[in-house]
Protein backbone atom coordinates (compact mmCIF):
# COMPACT_ATOMS: atom_id res chain seq x y z
CA UNK A 1 0.00 0.00 0.00
CA UNK A 2 2.71 2.48 0.60
CA UNK A 3 4.51 1.85 -2.38
CA UNK A 4 1.70 2.68 -4.52
CA UNK A 5 0.67 5.89 -2.60
CA UNK A 6 4.38 6.66 -2.81
CA UNK A 7 3.83 5.90 -7.11
CA UNK A 8 0.78 7.62 -7.39
CA UNK A 9 2.25 10.82 -5.78
CA UNK A 10 5.33 10.78 -7.71
CA UNK A 11 2.82 10.55 -10.64
CA UNK A 12 0.85 13.83 -9.29
CA UNK A 13 4.03 15.47 -8.38
CA UNK A 14 5.33 14.40 -12.07
CA UNK A 15 2.39 15.62 -13.76
CA UNK A 16 2.46 19.33 -11.85
CA UNK A 17 6.17 19.63 -13.06
CA UNK A 18 5.08 18.71 -16.75
CA UNK A 19 2.00 20.88 -16.76
CA UNK A 20 3.62 23.82 -15.02
CA UNK A 21 6.78 23.50 -17.28
CA UNK A 22 3.98 23.65 -20.17
CA UNK A 23 2.12 25.93 -19.12
CA UNK A 24 4.85 28.47 -18.56
CA UNK A 25 6.56 28.10 -21.77
CA UNK A 26 3.69 28.92 -23.48
CA UNK A 27 2.83 32.21 -21.67
CA UNK A 28 6.04 33.15 -22.04
CA UNK A 29 6.47 32.05 -25.74
CA UNK A 30 2.82 33.90 -26.45
CA UNK A 31 4.69 37.08 -24.52
CA UNK A 32 7.92 36.62 -26.90
CA UNK A 33 5.37 36.73 -29.77
CA UNK A 34 3.52 39.94 -29.23
CA UNK A 35 6.73 41.55 -28.00
CA UNK A 36 7.85 40.61 -31.65
CA UNK A 37 4.60 41.94 -33.09
CA UNK A 38 5.21 45.06 -31.03
CA UNK A 39 8.36 45.52 -32.33
CA UNK A 40 7.45 44.74 -36.26
CA UNK A 41 4.41 47.63 -35.37
CA UNK A 42 7.01 50.16 -34.98
CA UNK A 43 9.00 49.10 -37.51
CA UNK A 44 5.86 49.66 -39.94
CA UNK A 45 5.55 53.16 -38.71
CA UNK A 46 8.76 53.84 -39.83
CA UNK A 47 8.63 52.46 -42.75
CA UNK A 48 5.43 54.15 -43.70
CA UNK A 49 6.74 57.82 -42.67
CA UNK A 50 9.48 57.10 -45.10
CA UNK A 51 8.07 57.58 -48.78
CA UNK A 52 6.13 61.04 -47.09
CA UNK A 53 9.89 62.11 -46.06
CA UNK A 54 11.22 61.97 -49.53
CA UNK A 55 8.74 63.36 -51.29
CA UNK A 56 8.80 66.20 -48.85
CA UNK A 57 12.46 66.41 -49.15
CA UNK A 58 12.14 66.32 -53.00
CA UNK A 59 10.64 69.58 -53.31
CA UNK A 60 14.07 71.56 -51.76
CA UNK A 61 16.03 72.91 -55.06
CA UNK A 62 19.30 70.62 -55.91
CA UNK A 63 18.77 68.27 -52.77
CA UNK A 64 21.33 65.32 -52.65
CA UNK A 65 19.63 62.86 -55.06
CA UNK A 66 22.52 60.02 -53.97
CA UNK A 67 21.31 60.48 -50.32
CA UNK A 68 17.51 60.14 -51.65
CA UNK A 69 18.49 56.94 -53.80
CA UNK A 70 19.99 55.17 -50.75
CA UNK A 71 17.14 55.92 -48.09
CA UNK A 72 14.54 54.98 -51.34
CA UNK A 73 16.50 51.65 -51.93
CA UNK A 74 17.10 50.61 -48.18
CA UNK A 75 13.22 50.81 -47.95
CA UNK A 76 12.76 48.91 -50.65
CA UNK A 77 15.10 46.29 -49.26
CA UNK A 78 12.79 46.10 -46.06
CA UNK A 79 9.46 45.50 -48.03
CA UNK A 80 10.94 43.37 -50.42
CA UNK A 81 11.71 41.04 -46.98
CA UNK A 82 8.54 39.45 -46.36
CA UNK A 83 8.70 36.79 -44.09
CA UNK A 84 6.96 34.70 -41.57
CA UNK A 85 7.21 36.44 -37.99
CA UNK A 86 7.63 32.56 -36.41
CA UNK A 87 9.99 32.23 -39.28
CA UNK A 88 12.21 34.78 -37.76
CA UNK A 89 11.16 34.32 -34.39
CA UNK A 90 13.41 30.49 -34.96
CA UNK A 91 15.80 31.30 -37.13
CA UNK A 92 18.65 33.69 -35.77
CA UNK A 93 20.02 34.41 -39.33
CA UNK A 94 17.19 34.78 -40.85
CA UNK A 95 16.48 37.26 -38.11
CA UNK A 96 20.24 39.13 -38.81
CA UNK A 97 19.23 39.49 -42.45
CA UNK A 98 16.39 41.06 -41.47
CA UNK A 99 18.00 43.31 -38.98
CA UNK A 100 20.69 44.10 -41.28
CA UNK A 101 17.99 45.86 -43.75
CA UNK A 102 16.75 47.38 -40.63
CA UNK A 103 19.80 48.84 -40.18
CA UNK A 104 20.37 50.08 -43.67
CA UNK A 105 17.29 51.98 -43.91
CA UNK A 106 17.89 53.34 -40.04
CA UNK A 107 21.40 54.44 -41.38
CA UNK A 108 20.04 56.07 -44.74
CA UNK A 109 17.41 58.30 -42.92
CA UNK A 110 20.13 59.66 -40.23
CA UNK A 111 22.23 60.90 -43.48
CA UNK A 112 19.00 62.42 -44.83
CA UNK A 113 17.95 63.95 -41.63
CA UNK A 114 22.07 65.56 -41.61
CA UNK A 115 21.79 66.21 -45.14
CA UNK A 116 18.90 68.14 -44.53
CA UNK A 117 20.35 70.06 -42.29
CA UNK A 118 22.19 71.86 -44.79
CA UNK A 119 18.53 73.71 -46.46
CA UNK A 120 17.62 76.37 -44.52
CA UNK A 121 14.28 76.40 -46.58
CA UNK A 122 13.77 72.46 -46.18
CA UNK A 123 14.31 72.54 -42.38
CA UNK A 124 11.51 75.89 -42.27
CA UNK A 125 8.79 73.69 -44.14
CA UNK A 126 5.99 72.65 -41.24
CA UNK A 127 5.73 69.31 -43.62
CA UNK A 128 9.52 67.88 -43.39
CA UNK A 129 9.66 69.41 -39.63
CA UNK A 130 6.34 67.56 -38.75
CA UNK A 131 7.99 64.48 -40.30
CA UNK A 132 11.19 64.75 -38.71
CA UNK A 133 9.57 64.85 -35.42
CA UNK A 134 7.02 61.44 -36.13
CA UNK A 135 10.01 59.82 -37.38
CA UNK A 136 12.09 60.45 -34.09
CA UNK A 137 9.10 59.90 -32.49
CA UNK A 138 9.04 56.14 -34.11
CA UNK A 139 12.69 55.56 -33.50
CA UNK A 140 12.25 56.10 -29.51
CA UNK A 141 9.35 53.71 -30.01
CA UNK A 142 11.76 51.37 -32.21
CA UNK A 143 14.22 51.25 -29.01
CA UNK A 144 11.70 50.94 -26.49
CA UNK A 145 10.08 48.17 -28.14
CA UNK A 146 13.34 45.89 -28.94
CA UNK A 147 13.90 46.36 -25.18
CA UNK A 148 10.69 45.37 -24.18
CA UNK A 149 11.30 42.29 -26.51
CA UNK A 150 14.53 41.35 -25.16
CA UNK A 151 13.44 41.46 -21.64
CA UNK A 152 10.75 38.72 -22.68
CA UNK A 153 13.04 36.83 -24.59
CA UNK A 154 15.56 37.20 -21.31
CA UNK A 155 12.41 35.42 -19.49
CA UNK A 156 11.08 33.12 -22.17
CA UNK A 157 14.83 31.63 -22.46
CA UNK A 158 15.56 31.39 -19.02
CA UNK A 159 12.42 29.40 -18.16
CA UNK A 160 12.84 26.76 -21.07
CA UNK A 161 16.60 26.22 -20.32
CA UNK A 162 16.00 26.05 -16.75
CA UNK A 163 15.60 22.39 -14.64
CA UNK A 164 13.44 20.50 -14.21
CA UNK A 165 11.50 22.50 -17.30
CA UNK A 166 14.15 21.27 -19.50
CA UNK A 167 12.77 17.41 -18.62
CA UNK A 168 9.84 18.35 -20.29
CA UNK A 169 10.15 21.03 -23.28
CA UNK A 170 11.86 19.66 -26.47
CA UNK A 171 14.15 22.02 -27.79
CA UNK A 172 11.80 22.02 -31.49
CA UNK A 173 8.85 22.87 -29.62
CA UNK A 174 10.39 25.32 -27.81
CA UNK A 175 13.38 26.56 -29.22
CA UNK A 176 15.82 29.79 -27.38
CA UNK A 177 14.84 32.65 -29.05
CA UNK A 178 17.46 35.54 -30.62
CA UNK A 179 17.53 38.88 -29.02
CA UNK A 180 18.43 42.04 -30.29
CA UNK A 181 21.79 42.75 -30.42
CA UNK A 182 23.58 45.79 -31.03
CA UNK A 183 24.64 46.05 -35.07
CA UNK A 184 28.15 46.21 -35.89
CA UNK A 185 30.34 49.66 -35.10
CA UNK A 186 27.89 50.40 -32.42
CA UNK A 187 30.00 51.21 -29.87
CA UNK A 188 31.71 53.68 -31.71
CA UNK A 189 30.59 57.65 -31.54
CA UNK A 190 29.86 58.24 -34.96
CA UNK A 191 31.64 61.30 -36.35
CA UNK A 192 29.57 64.57 -36.85
CA UNK A 193 31.26 66.93 -39.13
CA UNK A 194 29.68 70.27 -39.84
Amino acid sequence: MLILLLVIGAAVIGFFLYTGAKNGAVKRDEAVKAGWGNVQTTYQRRLDLVPNLVETVKGAANFEQDTLAQVTEARASVGRMTVDPQALLDNPELMQQWMEAQNRLGGALQRLLVVAENYPELKATQNFLSLQHELEGTENRINVARQDYNKVVADYNTFVRKIPNTWFLSDAEFPVRPAFEASAGAEQAPQVKF
